[in-house]
């Protein structure tokens, strides 16, 4: 690596730098070009962009991780890859081959080699691919072109200074429709969660949780992550739901949670009136990977778990596995690594 940046990695948080490449391919005429590198980090777009009236677009977020060895690596590409193409079929967008999504954060992660954190500061290279309809278009349908663009940020540990559990509370707002864009990853379903999120953090709250939006009966989401509980007999268990966004994280941590920890893991519903059949519970996502959960107010009653103030076991456990994972010094399953460099 021979370019030197001026980042205190040790101070970093989760907030916009200017890296030197980002990738960007265009889709036109039923194809996508060949995607290039590029400095400019500003996009010149159309004033009738589907993506700014209609809200058609999608994004996806990863990481890259430094080891031990000085290597850079990336944890299941493929499976953002495959969350993009659903999102995109959803809301009428061409799809983007896995190889293509891949390979654009290979070069991007290597074009910005010098801004991958060191191994032992918690800090990562955070990816963000998006999609957006653009054109000139004025009705209500699809764009005719659009631009597929990966660009990267360097971002510090979620939790500075060791996990910490958080509160949150239950929201009267839905985070998606029954039959609506719920599992694709899109921005409107974000936009609509600023204001439940304001309220909740007024409150005194970490974030709010969202019910199902047939019933309000069930827990689905936790903010812009996924739910997951440990049972008082050691199961994992986490939300089934058609509306819920499926997070790579999610899944990653049930599989660790059955074949590294032995435990029995169940996707099903998850009743906000029997949160007492759980000893632990957290969130899960890309940025934090595990959110402990301290406790969950719901019609004025706070219900704790674990603790407020210590992480439990159990999810000291997965987070550990999945962590070293992530910093290869634990074995992947196959397949999960993609190794840049």
């Amino acid at each position: 690596m021979s370019k030197q940046v001026n980042i205190d990695w040790n101070t970093l948080a989760f907030n916009y730098i200017k890296t030197d490449y980002r990738y960007i391919s265009r889709w036109k005429d039923g194809q996508w070009d060949e995607g290039q590198l590029v400095e400019d980090n500003k996009l010149n777009i159309s004033e009738a962009s589907t993506a700014l009236h209609y809200g058609q677009q999608c994004f996806e977020g990863l990481k890259a991780y430094r080891t031990k060895d000085g290597s850079i690596q990336l944890f299941r590409p493929d499976e953002n890859a495959k969350r993009m193409q659903r999102s995109c079929q959803r809301i009428l967008m061409p799809e983007v081959p896995v190889e293509k999504f891949v390979d654009a954060c290979i070069q991007v992660v290597n074009a910005n080699e010098a801004y991958v954190p060191p191994y032992g500061t918690g800090a990562t290279l955070y990816l963000r691919p998006f999609m957006i309809g653009v054109g000139d278009n004025v009705g209500v349908k699809p764009a005719p072109e659009y631009l597929f663009v990966v660009f990267c940020v360097p971002v510090g540990p979620y939790f500075k200074g060791g996990m910490t559990p958080v509160n949150f509370t239950i929201s009267e707002y839905d985070r998606a429709a029954p039959y609506g864009t719920g599992a694709a990853k899109v921005g409107g379903n974000y936009a609509g969660s600023l204001y439940p999120h304001q309220l909740a953090v007024k409150k005194g709250f970490a974030d709010c949780i969202y019910l199902d939006p047939m019933t309000h009966t069930k827990i689905e989401e936790v903010g812009a992550a996924n739910f997951f509980g440990i049972t008082k007999d050691d199961r994992f268990v986490t939300p089934q739901s058609p509306s819920i966004l499926p997070s790579i994280t999610k899944y990653s941590l049930m599989h660790i949670a059955k074949d590294y920890l032995g435990m029995v893991v169940e996707e099903r519903d998850v009743l906000v009136d029997k949160l007492d059949e759980f000893k632990e519970a957290g969130a899960c996502g890309t940025a934090a990977v595990i959110t402990p959960i301290g406790g969950i107010e719901y019609k004025g009653n706070l219900h704790v778990f674990h603790s407020e103030t210590e992480v439990g076991p159990v999810t000291k456990k997965l987070y550990n596995t999945l962590y070293g994972i992530q910093f290869g010094d634990v074995d992947a399953p196959e397949g999960w690594i993609v190794k840049v460099k």
